[in-house]
């Protein structure tokens, strides 16, 4: 009956465990999301400034 209580808690623990590393994925993914829309930002607003000078300093730096 021991044993039964201890494959049982190590079931919990895992779905415990589990559960946590769900929570910490979706917590880097959110970040991650955070972060793109940021530099997607950035880009637009450097665009809408200047895009002939942005789009000419793309080209010179994807030639070398």
């Amino acid at each position: 009956m021991a044993e039964r209580e201890q494959v049982r808690r190590s079931g919990t623990e895992r779905e415990e465990e589990a559960e946590e590393v769900s929570t910490q994925s979706a917590a880097s993914s959110d970040k991650l999301k955070a972060e793109i829309d940021d530099i997607l930002d950035e880009i637009d607003e450097v665009l809408e400034d200047n895009a002939e000078e942005f789009v000419r300093n793309y080209v010179q730096k994807g030639g070398e």
